[in-house]
């Protein structure tokens, strides 16, 4: 069974954690996003790629999700010291990686080459591909800012700043990196994760040629919010911005047009017949990924239940159906 996971976000690195757990490493591509990468000190930064390389590494900070665990802040207690800017926690062994990585992308590799070097240095079985080689940032209108590189309106403004909507750069710039059409064409199953599915996932989706893709393929999405709330991170306060109700239902209406199968969990149980009547069939279980073997159990049980769908015939592309 050929899988590809859909990923962005702590959310994202853990369902992929544990279809690595449950797969052969040839048969697993995680495509991650890239909407969130940006620069600071001259340094090419990927958020969610490095979360997802270093949780399938057993090299994240097991407290927050993100990270190095046994991390060190020599380097950013010195920027500090000369009233340098420290919003954004880079740690010392973060460090090494992006000065490595920012070094071989300005001597010419992409980033889908310098990930697939990550991966090798650190046994990283399955394939691990950055959305886009290209510069696809992601921008978000805000009511009192205007608009906000994401990472300012993420981590600087924490999320406080209310938001009107999104700019996905990738759809009006970028192309989707190789291998990622091929892997989505010759998957058996496509899994997007419990990411944000308005900041992880959609720059994703904004890519040229990965919706008319979808639309041929198996897909299962699970709910990244429970009873209302975001697992973690904004997702629930900006559907909520938005006008949407922050709920399972208003996920499983955003992917909608792409989906075949929709997990939600078993707190949202109620919900599961609003998912059918969108002609999308629904599973109820237990989502929440609090250790190794609950991202392990997750993962068995989401692609048994994808082997069980079946593949939506030839037919036109649908439009999406908001929230």
């Amino acid at each position: 069974m050929n899988v590809v996971a859909l990923a962005g976000g702590v959310g994202g690195a853990k369902l992929a954690d544990g279809l690595a757990r449950a797969l052969p490493p040839n048969n697993l591509t995680v495509i991650v996003n890239t909407g969130d990468d940006f620069e600071l000190f001259g340094l090419i930064i990927c958020p969610d790629l490095d979360t997802v390389c270093y949780t399938l590494a057993g090299r994240a900070n097991p407290v927050t999700g993100w990270g190095r665990v046994n991390e060190t802040w020599k380097a950013l207690e010195t920027v500090g010291e000369l009233e340098g800017p420290t919003w954004f926690r880079l740690g010392d062994g973060d460090l090494g990686l992006h000065l490595e990585r920012t070094r071989r992308l300005r001597s010419g590799e992409s980033l889908s080459q310098v990930t697939r070097r990550v991966c090798l240095a650190w046994n990283i079985g399955p394939y691990i591909l950055p959305m886009s080689d290209d510069e696809a940032p992601t921008s978000v209108y805000t009511m009192e800012l205007g608009e906000l590189p994401f990472q300012e309106y993420f981590v600087y403004h924490q999320c406080q700043p209310r938001i009107t909507g999104f700019r996905y750069r990738g759809e009006e710039r970028a192309c989707p990196a190789p291998g990622v059409l091929e892997a989505l064409q010759n998957a058996s199953l496509v899994v997007i994760c419990p990411s944000n599915p308005l900041v992880s996932v959609a720059p994703i989706l904004a890519l040229p040629g990965v919706r008319a893709t979808l639309q041929t393929q198996r897909v299962v999405a699970i709910s990244p919010i429970i009873g209302g709330k975001a697992v973690k991170g904004p997702a629930a306060k900006m559907f909520s911005e938005l006008g949407i109700e922050p709920s399972a239902i208003s996920v499983a209406r955003h992917y909608s047009s792409l989906l075949t199968g929709f997990v939600l969990d078993e707190v949202d149980r109620e919900q599961a017949v609003m998912v059918q009547a969108l002609g999308v069939r629904p599973m109820v279980l237990n989502t929440l990924m609090s250790s190794a073997d609950d991202r392990l159990r997750l993962a068995l049980q989401v692609l048994e239940f994808g082997e069980k769908l079946e593949k939506p015939p030839q037919s036109p592309i649908k439009e999406r159906v908001q929230g």
